[in-house]
């Protein structure tokens, strides 16, 4: 149920309960012609904007790929106008050497010029009898590549190979030396964007032949091509460090099993307030848990996840996609939702319960401040559990009115509209943040990879006339880039190695052991409930001999 009365601390400018904006439309359409609304002027965290943004709209494209006309191109000179990499060459490029029509690559050369004079303006003037007026812009198509006020928004993958990639017929005059260093940037921001791509062998071959290629060049490229091999290494050696660290702390919980609901057991098996008393300072080390396994998630994993097995390019992969960080993660949310509950069913006496209930709520609260929304929901999530909720005579010595509070920023309704309103209040002031706290933006994790999840099954990667759908690209790199920024963030907390010790190892019961704990503290109150604790001490006794 909602608070009746608006909570006086943080949490005062929180939107009205039951809000029925949805601005989250369903994924089969999800661009829209209309524009995309722009927020509010109000940035507060607590959540003062009234609705969030819709985002599936049509993303807006930075100026680094926009221009005011479509570029022209004459027989023996192109006039770059644009800054869009798909767009007209640039000028002092070896495309200035041959003759071709805006968004093909033809491959006419200067020698030929009266042919490939008559070939270009043929093209132009066909490409001419493409362009169409919407409202004011332009949006032209020459052959198979289709733009908008001169910025790609469509072409077949075929007509992208001929444009991008150069061959010795197009690029007659090109030096290897003038491609290195282009090729030393586009390999630095590979490894530094994708690292685990190179996890792979064939890729790592492929980047040493590469490097040794450049060192017979230039000196200055393979100097950084070697820096850039070694940071790759570095990364690379960090992520195989981690995922044996996560492996040992999880054998480590499981070699250890908790015991089920019984005074020796309880008072053998110490509780969280017996490591830390202090809401704010379990919120900070709960940050470090999140950061520390967010800035190992790469960004492909996302991809890697959805990514549909195309029959054309089996031939192309040949190792099995990996997302082990991914689902880590994803783990470590699920185990904290069932220690919160574990935590909440143990103790034997009603007070006690209801102390921790109200711990974890302040807990949560200091969460919600920090910008730490996974362990918020978390939190939530297990004192939602209904081995949790059912225990009304515990809940009945509990002030629930922040529980409800942080419910209501939580709610599911309207597509989390309460929560993306506070995600954006957190977003720009991480933007405009002036320490490393406010820094920190932890997204609920489970609905980003929805969003991305619908995004992706929702919107066909192809448009029907078989060209690349730039839009949902757009819109992908767009979240992805978004996550990227967050997980870069050091987290500004100093580590305390016993809570951390405690949070990702001590025993948690698992969902039958969880209500057994909760009929062991509050009988059952029906038949139905009798029933579900008499199967439960059944198997029990049975795993037990």
């Amino acid at each position: 149920m909602p608070p009746t009365t608006p909570y006086a601390g943080k949490f005062s400018s929180c939107a009205p309960y039951g809000n029925n904006n949805n601005n989250h439309p369903q994924p089969q359409s999800p661009y829209r012609s209309n524009s995309v609304p722009k927020p509010g002027r109000e940035n507060v965290y607590n959540g003062a904007f009234s609705a969030a943004d819709n985002p599936y709209d049509v993303p807006q494209h930075h100026g680094a790929y926009r221009s005011a006309s479509v570029s022209s191109v004459t027989a023996k000179e192109h006039r770059y106008v644009s800054e869009n990499p798909y767009s007209s060459p640039p000028p002092h490029s070896p495309r200035q050497h041959s003759t071709s029509c805006p968004g093909r690559a033809y491959r006419h050369t200067t020698s030929s010029s009266s042919g490939s004079e008559q070939s270009c303006r043929n093209n132009n003037a066909t490409a001419a009898a493409k362009v169409r007026l919407y409202g004011h812009g332009i949006t032209a198509s020459y052959g198979e590549m289709c733009y908008h006020d001169n910025s790609l928004v469509s072409a077949s993958l075929e007509a992208l190979i001929q444009h991008l990639v150069p061959t010795v017929d197009y690029y007659p005059d090109i030096r290897f030396r003038e491609v290195a260093p282009k090729l030393v940037q586009l390999l630095t921001e590979w490894t530094e964007t994708f690292p685990y791509d190179f996890r792979d062998e064939r890729m790592m071959r492929c980047l040493k032949d590469m490097t040794h290629h450049v060192a017979r060049g230039d000196e200055y490229s393979w100097r950084a091509m070697q820096q850039m091999t070694q940071r790759l290494i570095k990364r690379l050696s960090a992520l195989g460090q981690y995922e044996e660290a996560v492996a040992a702390l999880n054998a480590v919980a499981m070699e250890r099993p908790a015991s089920l609901k019984s005074k020796q057991g309880s008072a053998q098996r110490n509780d969280v307030l017996s490591v830390c008393d202090d809401p704010f300072v379990l919120a900070q080390q709960l940050t470090h848990i999140e950061l520390d396994r967010l800035s190992f998630i790469g960004p492909e994993e996302f991809i890697q996840t959805f990514a549909m097995k195309d029959p054309l390019e089996n031939h192309k992969v040949h190792h099995s996609r990996k997302t082990s960080n991914l689902e880590a993660y994803v783990n470590w949310f699920n185990r904290l939702s069932y220690l919160v509950a574990t935590e909440i069913c143990m103790p034997v006496k009603k007070k006690h319960r209801a102390r921790i209930i109200e711990f974890f709520i302040d807990v949560a609260q200091e969460c919600f401040n920090i910008g730490n929304f996974n362990s918020l929901m978390a939190i939530i999530t297990g004192m939602n559990m209904s081995p949790v909720a059912r225990l009304k005579k515990t809940w009945n010595k509990v002030n629930t009115d922040k529980f409800e509070i942080l419910e209501h920023q939580m709610d599911p309704s309207s597509n989390f509209s309460n929560y993306r309103t506070a995600l954006r209040g957190a977003t720009q002031r991480s933007e405009t943040a002036h320490s490393s706290q406010e820094k920190i933006v932890i997204p609920f994790f489970s609905l980003l990879i929805k969003d991305i999840y619908f995004l992706n099954e929702g919107c066909a990667s192809r448009l029907p006339n078989g060209h690349i759908n730039f839009e949902k690209l757009w819109e992908l790199a767009k979240q992805v880039s978004e996550f990227l920024v967050w997980r870069q963030v050091i987290c500004p907390f100093d580590r305390d190695r016993r809570i951390l010790q405690y949070l990702v190892t001590t025993p948690v019961f698992s969902e039958d052991e969880l209500h057994l704990a909760s009929y062991e503290s509050e009988g059952p109150e029906n038949n139905m409930e009798k029933d579900s604790r008499r199967s439960l001490r059944w198997v029990r006794h049975l795993t037990q001999t």
